[in-house]
């Protein structure tokens, strides 16, 4: 089965690789997953069904799936611990499994008691790794030292600042077409269209529409319509792992940590909305969260920073420091 640029394969009875056919196109069809996370799920349940093979001594059908126990699973989770993987990572692997199960339940394929009682790993709540606003600002006019090409440094920057300054996920950004590129305008907005096929609204600044122009305006390559916002050094959908590998020369550069990736950008839009005096209702709808839950780890994030700022600064703070 062919996922992104790589083929993954299935150690199953065809019954179960009929199924597999099946989970997937729902998945991409009907909940509108994402290639990567399809990708993910797909390689997750790879490893499960191969895992089962050397577990059981052949490959399972689907009667053999309805009958594993929750020794069965505990043994596959152990195995995957063994191979290194964090208990967020194992708790991740598990989903899979869990929601290929339950495909094959609501398809009438096959029940399994096991799985639905199997608890999910406990793992640490995470807090989102932000740049400082000094930092964030270092980037947007850093970011373009190392394109090859005049043109090239442009994109990097419009690119940079549409993250930061819209709070977009990197394959968002990456998946605009030259049509989007019409609606980029001092005040104007944006239709994003998120995880799950979720859509939301996110307003413009200046900036982003003068970054925008500024790469428009000399980027050697025709787009129509439909063809991609942001292209590579071939006029070809720029690859994710192309900005990434920029952000690491540019990290590098500024002394920033390994957590200045694409993605703290986003982090970082929310983070300084929240100090700046955003609501999180606001911020919710601004990131596309489903759960106001996800969007509310900010608030730790806001509580470390001001935290950090009165130990330095207050002076009652500062003479607790000094007796003790």
């Amino acid at each position: 089965m062919p996922i992104g640029n790589r083929l993954i394969t299935f150690s199953a009875q065809p019954a179960v690789l009929n199924a597999i056919e099946d989970w997937k196109n729902w998945l991409q069809h009907e909940k509108r997953y994402s290639v990567h996370t399809l990708d993910a799920y797909t390689r997750d349940l790879s490893f499960f069904l191969a895992f089962l093979t050397k577990h059981l001594g052949f490959q399972p059908g689907l009667h053999d799936l309805s009958k594993l126990n929750t020794s069965d699973f505990r043994s596959y989770l152990a195995k995957r611990s063994n191979d290194g993987l964090s208990r967020t990572s194992l708790a991740r692997v598990l989903s899979t499994v869990r929601n290929f199960f339950k495909f094959l339940e609501h398809s009438e394929l096959l029940h399994n008691a096991a799985i639905r009682g199997f608890r999910t790993p406990k793992i640490p709540k995470s807090i989102p790794k932000a740049l400082s606003e000094e930092e964030a600002l270092e980037a947007l006019t850093g970011i373009c030292m190392f394109a090859p090409e005049l043109w090239i440094g442009k994109r990097d920057v419009a690119l940079i600042t549409l993250l930061y300054g819209g709070g977009l996920r990197l394959g968002e950004a990456l998946s605009l077409n030259f049509l989007d590129a019409s609606r980029i305008k001092p005040g104007g907005t944006l239709l994003i269209s998120g995880k799950g096929g979720k859509e939301r609204v996110i307003p413009l600044l200046d900036v982003i529409a003068k970054t925008m122009t500024e790469y428009l305006q000399i980027c050697p390559y025709t787009q129509n319509e439909e063809d991609p916002l942001f292209v590579g050094a071939r006029g070809k959908r720029l690859n994710p792992g192309v900005f990434q590998k920029q952000m690491r020369k540019l990290r590098l550069y500024l002394g920033l940590s390994e957590t200045a990736t694409p993605h703290a950008l986003r982090h970082s839009f929310a983070t300084h909305l929240l100090s700046g005096g955003g609501d999180l209702r606001t911020i919710q709808e601004l990131l596309g969260h489903a759960s106001l839950s996800t969007t509310q780890r900010y608030t730790d994030v806001d509580a470390e920073r001001l935290n950090s700022v009165y130990q330095s600064a207050h002076p009652r703070a500062k003479r607790t420091q000094t007796s003790n």
